[in-house]
């Protein structure tokens, strides 16, 4: 038997299959775009906080995962049966396909929007949560542009796996591709040149919007982005060092601007923290210091609520900021103080989808702390204040680890915080690159910037600190002036230090200290 060249090729310029096609691409695409909008709600929804969301998004995945699309279609196509109102559309097959198809859809999509939801490190999460975010905005700006970014890959060849599906809507008396090719060769016979030519109509449908998303993968991949150069007239919005807006205004006041009382802290049966009291001071540089696992990072994490208290209080100006709550979750009194503490992480947490220049600019644009021009001006003035002007318009991964941890802290300032948290900011850092980190933040020490350090940069934080805290077993045994806590004997303080780059009694302070000079 030989094959009929002629008739697949005029086959080619049919008009009931470019007419098919049309409609292949329309239910493909509507399909597509709502499985995609429906599907990032149910994952979203799995995720949530709420149990009875946490239910209804597992409950509609599992089912729909399991009912075959072809028994939905027959189902939805014929309940005008039982539901008479819904006639007027159900009885369209072209509606009652595409009903289906995206309730089916949804269900597959959703479990590839929760993958990306997931890839996404908590710590982005965290470091929106540290600006004063709230939970929709982080969703919204930080987690969501980059999940979608990781799940596109899965979603094209979910777009693939569609525009097969659409051959199923023929059941129903819809003219899809393979339905007419099957009228055409039910009439002639030539079976294996029509179903070739129906083959080569679903190839060049999935080959255009391969091609597509292969663009739009290229247009999102920021590594494939090269920086845009630092204008004139960007430049001319940095003040000279004298006129940079004043990153702090210090408010004097009975109260400290930071007092925990009695903080608790368990991770199970681990006591992390045990009754640990602090006050910091307006204008107060304390280093929090001690031996791993002594409850330093737990502790700064507590302040700003990263993590929950289990007992105690934590007060800001005087005003009830953190205590414990029954479901574990934020107070109502979080969201009105958070922007008073900016933090500094130990791995950066800069935002990979955003230029440094977008990653400063985010928390006071979603605060709306000043407009759009008057936030560029402060984030540049920033940039040039921690050295990093030229680098406005790269994206963080273009940067060496001392830069992003500079642009880390040009973000806190941003918010224009009353206390910056530090969290070892170097030990992320190689060691050459741990001196232009530590030089900004010696600055922001001698402009009267509140800051408490987790730092195991010993040496820094006896030069730079008003007070040095040792932490060991959850609990501050030691607290006071760097000259102080050098001058007396404290066995336990002197066996550790020992050990680091100080050795109290042998070196004068600035000696021991002048590396960082």
């Amino acid at each position: 038997m030989n094959f009929d060249w002629n008739y697949f090729v005029g086959l080619l310029h049919n008009v009931d299959f470019w007419q098919a096609s049309v409609l292949v691409v329309k239910l493909s695409i509507i399909t597509w775009v709502g499985g995609n909008i429906f599907g990032l709600l149910l994952a979203l929804s799995k995720q949530s906080h709420f149990k009875l969301l946490q239910v209804f998004a597992s409950t509609y995945i599992w089912l729909f995962r399991s009912l075959p699309l072809l028994v939905l279609l027959i189902f939805i196509y014929n309940a005008p049966l039982l539901l008479p109102g819904s006639a007027q559309w159900l009885s369209s097959p072209f509606v009652a396909g595409l009903i289906a198809l995206i309730v089916s859809e949804t269900a597959y999509i959703a479990e590839i929007h929760r993958g990306g939801l997931l890839s996404v490190s908590k710590g982005q999460r965290e470091a929106g949560k540290a600006l004063g975010i709230k939970y929709s905005g982080i969703q919204r700006i930080i987690v969501i542009p980059q999940a979608i970014k990781i799940a596109l890959p899965a979603l094209s060849n979910e777009f693939v796996t569609i525009v097969k599906l659409t051959s199923l809507v023929s059941v129903i008396s819809l003219s899809e591709i393979l339905m007419v090719g099957q009228r055409l060769y039910t009439q002639n016979f030539k079976v294996i040149e029509t179903l070739c030519a129906v083959a080569f109509y679903y190839v060049l449908i999935v080959t255009v919007f391969d091609r597509v998303i292969h663009w739009l993968e290229r247009y999102f991949d920021v590594t494939n982005k090269s920086a845009k150069q630092v204008t004139d007239e960007e430049r001319s919005l940095v003040k000279m060092t004298s006129e940079v807006p004043s990153i702090q205004t210090i408010n004097p006041t009975s109260y400290p601007i930071v007092n925990l009382t009695g903080v608790h802290k368990y991770y199970g049966e681990k006591r992390v923290l045990e009754g640990v009291d602090l006050a910091v001071k307006n204008g107060e540089v304390i280093s929090i210091i001690g031996p791993s696992g002594s409850g330093k990072t737990t502790l700064i994490r507590t302040i700003n609520g990263l993590e929950m208290l289990d007992d105690g209080a934590i007060m800001i100006e005087g005003n009830p900021f953190l205590e414990p709550t029954p479901n574990g979750r934020i107070g109502k009194n979080y969201y009105q103080h958070i922007q008073k503490i900016g933090m500094v992480f130990q791995g950066f947490n800069l935002f990979p989808h955003k230029t440094v220049l977008e990653n400063i600019m985010l928390a006071p644009l979603y605060h709306k702390l000043g407009s759009s021009d008057e936030i560029k001006q402060i984030s540049f003035s920033l940039l040039d204040k921690v050295g990093l002007i030229e680098h406005a318009h790269k994206y963080p991964h273009q940067l060496s680890g001392g830069q992003q941890q500079r642009v880390a802290i040009a973000r806190a300032l941003a918010m224009k915080p009353d206390i910056m948290l530090f969290d070892e900011p170097t030990s992320a850092l190689d060691p050459e690159l741990v001196g232009e980190v530590l030089k900004v933040i010696e600055q922001l020490a001698r402009e009267g910037m509140t800051m408490v350090i987790v730092t195991h940069e010993m040496s820094f934080a006896f030069k730079v600190s008003d007070r040095v805290v040792f932490m060991e077993q959850g609990a501050i045994q030691l607290s006071g002036a760097p000259e102080q806590l050098l001058g007396e004997a404290h066995p336990r303080l002197s066996k550790f230090l020992s050990n680091q780059e100080i050795i109290p009694n042998n070196l004068e302070l600035n000696d021991a200290t002048n590396r960082y000079a």
